[in-house]
């Protein structure tokens, strides 16, 4: 069990949640969180926001009842945390753009960390959250769209590597984008697959693959966008 230092809600139905302890994990990577211990009986897979000396930080989006749990825990409560698990991004070689849709935008924070020259495009249906962190935290350019379509913005052939996360369909727009671009560019996906185990033993996360179906958790969830089959 850990302990939540601070639960601060960041925009409607956001929260960056704040666990103490010593926490390791690599960009990309996520956790699994549950607050409670008999219901719901499943972990939630949730990516690492930002990692400290002492802390952990996670932004939790309410989704459902196991994410409603996470969003109404206060300091001083305690939760069940396992992890890292995941593969996590690829060591970015050139130019990079890193590119989130939603809560998708969480795990790239941590990713500034170590690629902090990045450019951030951070795309928001209605509110957008968290943007002055992601300016004071990279050294490139951070753009931010509300309402509109943040891959618009982003010059698939100005990079050598994209990496994107959000939901299914902007994932799929990424593919299509890579399609039509010339190739130079090499683009990743993070799928946000629903998980139940986090290391590959119960197929909840099955991802369809162009060489066969995968599992989001143990194999990815970054994938090489061109793998990917999207239905």
């Amino acid at each position: 069990m850990a302990t939540v230092v601070a639960n601060q809600e960041v925009a409607q139905g956001v929260f960056k949640l704040t666990v103490q302890g010593r926490f390791t994990g690599k960009m990309g990577q996520f956790y699994m969180l549950r607050a409670g211990d008999r219901y719901p009986l499943l972990s939630r897979p949730i990516s690492i926001f930002d990692i400290t000396e002492n802390q952990i930080d996670f932004l939790v989006l309410v989704a459902g009842e196991g994410t409603a749990l996470l969003a109404g825990l206060k300091p001083g409560d305690t939760l069940t945390l396992d992890g890292p698990f995941g593969n996590g991004f690829p060591q970015s070689i050139g130019k990079t753009a890193f590119v989130g849709g939603g809560i998708g935008i969480a795990p790239f924070y941590y990713a500034l960390r170590q690629v902090p020259e990045a450019d951030v495009y951070l795309g928001y249906s209605r509110e957008a959250y968290m943007v002055e962190k992601f300016r004071s935290a990279s050294r490139g350019n951070v753009t931010v769209d509300v309402g509109g379509v943040i891959l618009d913005k982003v010059d698939f052939n100005a990079y050598d590597t994209v990496i994107a996360c959000g939901p299914h369909p902007m994932l799929h727009a990424v593919q299509r984008k890579q399609g039509q671009s010339n190739g130079r560019a090499k683009v990743y996906v993070s799928l946000e697959n629903r998980m139940a185990c986090g290391i590959g033993a119960c197929l909840v996360c099955s991802v369809k693959c162009k060489d066969g179906r995968k599992k989001a958790c143990a194999d990815g969830p970054v994938f090489l966008a061109e793998e990917v089959v999207f239905e």
